[in-house]
């Protein structure tokens, strides 16, 4: 899901040099209200997998958030979008890890959630509310390049990016 504030946001941070010839997941691709997924392949990714709980328009392969890290393994992306997800997610802190480890050093990640003000929305369920200030936090291990509110209703815009450096053998 992503509706045209999030078109607008990725359009102005997403960059050919974070997606050309590198390989894309898109977390929560099930296409209701719109995607990022027609600029983003516009930018020519070397691969683009869009994952959903269940299939639809814009979903490759069914696979749950909380099993990314399993399923997928570790480093494995350059980019991960995550649109109008998180907030839905239960275990957001086991599905937030999963998007750090899943990613490449130096991958990118842009991801839209809902702020307190929004309404309830449950598609499956809705649990969270994340404010700028949540988002610092919950990132502080990444570069933030970009963090901002939504300028149409209540939500978070983010985009941090791995350190160069990171691989999974230093948080041992």
């Amino acid at each position: 899901m992503c509706d045209q504030s999030c078109i607008d946001f990725a359009n102005k941070t997403l960059k050919s040099e974070d997606v050309k010839g590198k390989s894309v997941i898109e977390v929560g691709s099930y296409d209701i209200n719109g995607s990022l997924r027609s600029m983003v392949e516009s930018l020519q990714p070397l691969t683009y997998k869009g994952v959903d709980i269940e299939m639809g328009p814009g979903v490759d392969e069914v696979c749950n958030a909380e099993d990314l890290l399993t399923h997928y393994g570790e480093e494995k992306f350059d980019l991960l979008i995550c649109t109008e997800v998180i907030e839905h997610v239960q275990n957001w802190r086991q599905v937030i890890s999963n998007f750090k480890n899943i990613l490449k050093p130096d991958g990118v990640l842009p991801i839209a959630t809902r702020s307190i003000g929004f309404a309830y929305h449950s598609a499956p369920a809705d649990y969270w509310r994340y404010q700028v200030s949540d988002m610092e936090v919950i990132f502080a291990d990444m570069i933030i390049e970009v963090l901002d509110k939504d300028p149409e209703q209540p939500g978070v815009f983010i985009k941090a990016r791995e350190h160069p450096s990171f691989a999974l053998s230093n948080c041992t």
